[in-house]
């Protein structure tokens, strides 16, 4: 079955520019794009005129100004435009079957950071099976630095991170681009110090050198597969997300993982992500790891 980028609109300058991102994406991937608008016709028992006809011709006039206005700057890309019978994160998750990934668009910077992202957005993430990025807005256009690095952050063993790194090797790739490789590390709590805990740092020459071999060892199989990317290495003493973030500024994606988590309320994206999303400067992907 053939790829596709999925693109949610719903009218709103951030949706255009999460379309506009998503049909260079798909240029660059040599994939289709297939723009989305959910709408799904749910009379209010309130005393308000409710005009069915009208509500779904609005929706499909917002898919069609979506589709013409990325028709016009991307003459060669293949578009298709569906109006989705359905709830937001419904109908986008719905869509997964053929998507090679999401992309959703999140209002930018504000005075209140724990919702710069939206409900919405929250639960498609942490909902997905399938890559989300999430593009931020600048007067209607992604807010993305027109050269630069794609940046991705490597956490535990080579196979913890491996999701995010082919996901991050496979699109510099298709862009022509370097990639940038972050792990952070922390010191151990006091308690775990023991001789047995601490062999594997002290053969490699100190727990320094033990984060960079880390590192090495997830990138190895992946360098192997993209050798035409060229890749940087950045070992670093801090959280992940600051690290990750403080390296975000030149970076033209940011990509994390996320592991399913579930909490009292429903599924959640992680403190990483859910930092990247909030406070980097430019675009996010967020990748389901298995």
């Amino acid at each position: 079955m053939s790829r596709e980028i999925v693109a949610g609109v719903d009218g709103s300058p951030e949706s255009l520019a999460a379309a506009d991102w998503a049909a260079r994406e798909a240029l660059h991937r040599g994939l289709p794009l297939r723009l989305a608008h959910a709408w799904r016709w749910e009379p209010i028992d309130l005393p308000l005129v409710q005009d069915r006809a009208t509500q779904e011709r609005v929706a499909d006039e917002v898919l069609r100004e979506a589709e013409a206005t990325v028709a016009a700057r991307y003459p060669a890309l293949t578009v298709r435009a569906e109006v989705l019978r359905d709830t937001p994160v419904a109908a986008l998750l719905g869509t997964e079957e053929r998507a090679e990934m999401l992309v959703i668009g999140s209002r930018g910077h504000g005075a209140v950071a724990g919702f710069l992202l939206g409900s919405y957005g929250q639960q498609i993430i942490a909902g997905a099976t399938r890559p989300v990025v999430a593009v931020r807005s600048r007067d209607g256009e992604p807010a993305e630095p027109p050269a630069g690095h794609v940046l991705v952050g490597q956490l535990g063993g080579p196979e913890d991170s491996a999701a995010a790194l082919g996901f991050a090797f496979a699109t510099a790739a298709a862009r022509g681009a370097a990639l940038r490789a972050v792990r952070a590390w922390s010191l151990p709590a006091l308690y775990t110090y023991s001789p047995a805990s601490m062999r594997l740092a002290d053969e490699a020459g100190g727990l320094v050198p033990y984060e960079e071999k880390a590192l090495r060892e997830a990138l190895a199989p992946w360098r192997e597969r993209y050798p035409e990317v060229p890749v940087s290495e950045h070992v670093e003493l801090g959280s992940a997300g600051q690290v990750l973030l403080s390296a975000s500024g030149p970076a033209q994606l940011l990509v994390v993982g996320r592991r399913a988590k579930r909490g009292a309320v429903g599924p959640r994206i992680g403190s990483v992500a859910h930092a990247a999303l909030h406070l980097a400067p430019c675009p996010v992907a967020v990748v389901p790891q298995d």
